[in-house]
């Protein structure tokens, strides 16, 4: 089978395109035949050794397939049913070994590519509006790179849980693809000299001086200090990722002097490690997308060899929405 490959930690050049052994499913496994993969920003820390892998290091955890070959003990599901997933490592594949018991299964109504983009930025938006801070009715949010994948569901689900949205975005394009999703407002970062200062200033003319009830930054080092001062008393940050690179050390006093704010920094597998919990997440993005509440935008399809290229597009921002690959 042919997949993705880094030999050693590097830029997205050290990406290689190469044939490997298909693997063997074991007890509690299944064996998936490849439709799509989901491109992330985790896989280009893995890449860059930013998370320390070993490597040759085959990339990927996310994707959407067909079962093709069931591993000892497993009755969860049968060849041929369609899967998704977000935690299979090696998913830059033709072939994929998948935990059974971690499968998604996938709705008849939803196609490939989109199954493919739901699992990690699916379900990382689901846990950031129902647990990280849950949204309720009357709050005022920022949400960080609004048209990017995660950030276009979060919108959505947070203004159908009764919120207002503030987005920022660096385009013209990505801020109608905001509004699409519901953000009342949109800032354009790349016109604000010092996001430090300029940002929470615009926040403010925006919300009668108070402030945002709830800042969800997945940007990071480039939005850090302008997220905190755009709260307001008590507020919340929510630091899920960090596009831009990742947040430096910080003295906490500065929560106590900006009006005792409250900070987390979640990621998605303690918020899916329970099967039960996974499958309610799971279940209720799959519903919302099936019956048209929730509408996932596929901003850019690279051939899986070009995966340098699909590397190169996300970070530099120039993409929209879910990026894929395709065998």
């Amino acid at each position: 089978m042919h997949a993705i490959r880094a030999p050693q930690a590097g830029g997205p050049e050290v990406l290689e395109y190469v044939e490997l052994p298909e693997p063997v499913p074991g007890p509690g496994e299944v064996l998936v035949e490849l439709a799509a993969a989901g491109v992330n920003f985790i896989d280009t820390y893995r890449r860059s050794g930013v998370y320390p892998v070993s490597y040759p290091h085959v990339l990927g955890s996310e994707g959407s397939g067909r079962v093709i070959a069931l591993g000892d003990g497993v009755t969860r599901q049968v060849v041929g049913d369609r899967v998704a997933w977000n935690d299979a490592p090696g998913s830059y594949a033709e072939r994929v070994v998948v935990r059974a018991d971690r499968a998604l299964a996938v709705p008849a109504e939803v196609a490939d590519d989109v199954a493919a983009a739901i699992p990690l930025q699916g379900l990382t938006a689901h846990y950031l509006v129902t647990s990280s801070y849950p949204v309720k009715p009357g709050d005022v949010l920022l949400v960080h790179a609004a048209a990017g994948g995660v950030g276009l569901l979060l919108t959505q689900l947070a203004v159908a849980r009764g919120a207002r949205v503030i987005a920022t975005v660096s385009t013209a394009a990505k801020e109608a693809l905001a509004r699409e999703a519901g953000a009342s407002d949109v800032i354009r970062y790349t016109e604000l000299a010092d996001l430090s200062t300029e940002l929470p200033a615009r926040v403010r003319e925006l919300t009668g001086g108070v402030g945002v009830d709830a800042v969800y930054d997945g940007v990071g080092k480039d939005t850090f200090d302008g997220s905190l001062s755009s709260l307001r008393v008590r507020g919340t940050m929510v630091l899920f990722g960090g596009a831009s690179g990742q947040v430096p050390l910080f003295d906490l006093q500065r929560l106590n002097a900006l009006g005792s704010l409250s900070i987390t920094r979640p990621s998605i597998g303690f918020f899916v490690a329970d099967p039960a919990e996974l499958a309610w997440r799971a279940g209720e993005i799959f519903d919302a997308v099936v019956d048209g509440r929730l509408r996932v935008h596929i901003g850019a399809t690279f051939a899986m060899h070009d995966a340098a290229e699909a590397h190169r597009a996300l970070e530099s921002r120039a993409t929209t929405g879910k990026v894929v690959l395709i065998p």
